[in-house]
């Protein structure tokens, strides 16, 4: 952890018993190298399954790999760029040696802050490949595996913001792909036909240095990322939560308590009103 990310304590973490929490079921997390994603490798360690993460930042991830390992699971990094299609394929390959995958979380995010008439499109087409197409291409790899498992079940999870479901300005490409997200989930538990579930871990403000630290909106548009997305929407709780927090809902979210979330989305939006 870096001096200003909140510690993550092991009795911080929801360990669930579930009988496929276990070393032979894979856990894919996209985005494990900072924050949320890191949160969730940890987690998804800690409850027992294989956990691999994928990231850009190679080390941040060895960094997550090794936080998660000292709670008594496991975890494998890959390095991966999520907008080389060869490297998804390869790190979903090296993931099925592991065992059986069953158990996805999206969670890697960029975020350009930009009206619509400003908004550069070499940002637009990294923001909607890493937010939109990453997420789509990644789920499409790991159903097929899903589907040919023993009971052809499996869990796609994905991490979203207030934003799908209220557009705020000057972000317009993350309004764009929130909502496209909400679609996906939806989508993947339809073509699932019952046995994989899909879900949205639906939170606003989140605990992280470059959300903490913003002291502009020049400083906001330059440096926060999308799981750093703090909307000037009413709220009724203004604390903002922890990584592990959230990824505790993701935990939630794939466990057996959660067998009629299909296609919904668990909602952490610190008691948004939504006008």
């Amino acid at each position: 952890m870096t001096s200003n990310e909140p510690e993550i304590r092991q009795e911080d973490i929801l360990v669930l018993q579930d009988d496929q929490f276990q070393n032979d079921n894979v856990c894919i997390v996209a985005g494990a190298g900072t924050e949320i994603g890191r949160a969730t490798a940890i987690a998804a360690a800690a409850n027992k399954l294989m956990t691999v993460g994928f990231d850009n930042n190679e080390d941040e991830g060895k960094k997550t790999q090794r936080l998660a390992r000292e709670t008594g699971g496991q975890m494998i990094f890959i390095r991966i760029d999520l907008q080389k299609d060869e490297e998804v394929e390869y790190g979903v390959m090296e993931a099925a040696k592991l065992g059986t995958i069953k158990y996805l979380a999206n969670i890697a995010g960029i975020q350009h802050g930009d009206a619509v008439e400003n908004f550069p499109m070499k940002e637009y087409d990294q923001m909607q490949h890493i937010l939109l197409r990453a997420p789509f291409y990644l789920s499409q790899l790991t159903m097929s595996h899903m589907k040919k498992s023993a009971d052809g079940t499996g869990v796609i999870g994905n991490t979203a913001v207030i934003l799908g479901r209220q557009c705020i300005g000057n972000q317009t490409v993350n309004n764009i792909t929130e909502f496209g997200l909400r679609a996906l989930s939806q989508s993947i538990a339809d073509d699932g036909a019952g046995k994989i579930r899909s879900f949205a871990v639906r939170r606003r403000r989140v605990k992280i240095p470059p959300a903490i630290n913003q002291k502009s909106v020049q400083d906001k548009q330059q440096r926060i990322g999308l799981q750093e997305v703090v909307c000037d929407v009413p709220s009724r709780i203004k604390a903002m939560i922890s990584p592990i927090t959230v990824a505790n809902l993701f935990i939630f979210g794939f466990s057996r308590f959660a067998r009629y979330l299909t296609g919904g989305e668990l909602l952490f939006d610190s008691g948004a009103v939504l006008i």
